[in-house]
């Protein structure tokens, strides 16, 4: 699984009830996280939130249980933003945080994923232990030692205070009408509360989860119900969240959409003007070539990473950066929070426009985008990328059919089994025949080696 054993990109991710994603290896996997990651600290205990899905029920009953085998006591936050969870777990000073979520997916889809007490990411060598501690024998620990479970009923409001500490006191969004969407997801009561409390009027969408319904049309993944609600209500501002709410886009007040690219630009522009940007700003491969070019023409140092938000962060600590992210909108604020958190990247933009007194639409006016298109190619697990030798002849007409700049990037999904093509530069025909082109030879190349 890329190359990193159980762990993809961004925890454990699949099918619910297809393994890995079944509550019996769900329970030996809260066992071993919790020999592993509370070792010498169980009286810490472990943080769990989960997103809006009907299959977290299951599987937080079954980490609990695991977790308890291995005397290791259970905070419940029940459904909560990612990053929130990431908040807690510092908070509290929990060994560790377990969030209970497929992210963007469907509902179908379920994963875990997991913070350390600094509410990072798990390094590999951590995720390495646990799964080498999956290979032993379940083992109870004696009755007297077994782990407790209790819900903390103050984690909404601490988590909330820490948003809100984000920004200026003095910020005040009184007249602005933002369409908020949840996407039937974990911030499907944080986003509304935050931003009335910052005196918006907002207009919820996909704040009904029903356990089925998660970024079914809604979402950051789906954002055409928004840019409708925006127009229809003439609102300032759309915001979008991914179902765990550790992604943002936006919505401006013509109804065209903002992406992880241009937030990024935004964010970036704001922190230089208030001499508040460090080292330099990072991307991934994944960034439009348009943002590297506008990022060099206003002296702002720029680097890409592989996808995922980890070799974001590390490059970042690497670097001495404050400010990274995703075309998706998973975007990290490191001198906020160590963690991509929708919220708080939502926050910062509003904050630019409300600072600079300038629309959405005025502060990306100047970034130059290359047109992008980006496909799905079904590929099961473990096979390998064709490498460039064997697609050199494609690759070399598609750039002669794109013309200059042209960039093509294949890559693996992390989260499913999946190549994603990546087209980028000419114009909306060509890049239309180049990825089906390319899709149509990987599809040749992968139903060849079956």
């Amino acid at each position: 699984m890329n190359g990193r054993g159980i762990f993809g990109t961004d925890g454990v991710r699949g099918e619910v009830g297809v393994a890995p994603m079944t509550p019996e290896w769900v329970l030996r996997l809260g066992w071993a996280a919790g020999r592993i990651l509370a070792r010498d600290q169980a009286h810490r205990g472990v943080v769990i939130g989960k997103d809006t899905r009907n299959s977290g029920y299951l599987f937080e009953s079954a980490l609990e249980s695991g977790l308890s085998a291995a005397g290791v006591s259970v905070f419940l936050l029940g459904p909560f933003p990612t990053p929130g969870v990431s908040y807690i777990t510092q908070a509290i000073g929990a060994a560790a945080g377990i969030v209970i979520s497929a992210s963007h997916n469907p509902y179908t889809d379920n994963g875990i994923k997991f913070f350390g007490p600094d509410g990072r990411k798990l390094p590999d060598s951590l995720e390495q232990a646990i799964e080498a501690q999956l290979r032993e024998s379940m083992e109870l620990v004696p009755l007297h030692a077994l782990g407790q479970v209790r819900r903390l009923d103050d984690a909404s409001d601490r988590y909330l205070d820490f948003c809100m500490s984000c920004v200026p006191s003095s910020m005040n969004l009184s007249g602005w009408t933002l369409c908020l969407d949840c996407a039937h997801g974990a911030t499907y009561r944080f986003a509304p509360i935050l931003f009335e409390r910052l005196g918006a009027h907002v207009i919820p969408l996909g704040t009904a989860p029903n356990g089925l319904n998660i970024n079914d049309g809604v979402g950051s993944v789906h954002p055409e119900a928004l840019v409708r609600a925006v127009l229809a209500h003439g609102a300032d501002l759309g915001v979008a969240f991914d179902g765990d709410g550790d992604r943002v886009i936006f919505v401006d007040a013509e109804g065209h959409i903002v992406d992880g690219d241009a937030l990024l630009y935004v964010l970036a522009c704001d922190r230089l003007a208030e001499n508040r940007l460090r080292g330099p700003v990072v991307g991934t491969v994944m960034a439009n070539l348009g943002l590297e070019e506008t990022f060099h023409a206003h002296k702002i140092p720029f680097c890409r990473t592989p996808v995922g938000d980890r070799h974001v962060l590390a490059r970042l600590e690497t670097e001495g950066g404050v400010l990274g992210g995703e075309s998706s909108g998973h975007l990290i604020n490191l001198d906020l929070t160590p963690t991509g958190d929708g919220l708080i990247s939502a926050l910062q933009v509003i904050r630019a426009s409300w600072r600079q007194g300038r629309p959405l639409s005025d502060l990306v006016a100047d970034l130059r985008r290359y047109p992008q298109k980006t496909v799905n190619v079904p590929w099961p697990r473990g096979c390998g990328v064709p490498n460039e030798e064997k697609m050199a002849e494609d690759l070399r007409a598609a750039k002669q059919l794109l013309g200059h700049p042209a960039r093509i990037l294949i890559r693996p999904s992390g989260t499913e089994p999946l190549l994603r093509v990546t087209v980028e530069g000419g114009e909306s025909g060509s890049l239309e025949r180049v990825s089906a082109q390319l899709s149509a030879r990987l599809a040749e190349l992968r139903d060849a080696e079956r």
